[in-house]
């Protein structure tokens, strides 16, 4: 059973979940649709950085390096989606002002 039924199913029963149950089924949730947003924004990342025709070596390697770039904050993005206790990095660029 997907996480989006447990949830609906969780939510109409008419019951109190428990906070362990509403926990779960939140993480679950939580999971599932990081999973599914990610699967599709990889799909739509390689299909516009593929190489056409057109492109030269160079902006082929632009595209790439674009790729690589996009794909890493994606990663960064599945991990968050996966833990039981999502946490945001460091901001790497901190301003002292």
């Amino acid at each position: 059973m997907s996480a989006y039924s447990t949830a609906y199913k969780a939510l109409t029963a008419g019951r109190a979940l428990s906070p362990t149950e509403a926990a779960r089924v939140l993480a679950d949730l939580r999971r599932e649709s990081g999973e599914e947003l990610a699967a599709l924004v990889e799909k739509q990342l390689s299909d516009k950085f593929r190489r056409t025709p057109t492109d030269t070596d160079g902006s082929f390697r632009k595209k790439r390096l674009q790729y690589g770039a996009s794909m890493r904050v994606l990663n960064a993005f599945r991990a968050l989606a996966q833990t039981s206790r999502p946490t945001v990095p460091n901001q790497r660029n901190r301003s002292t002002s």
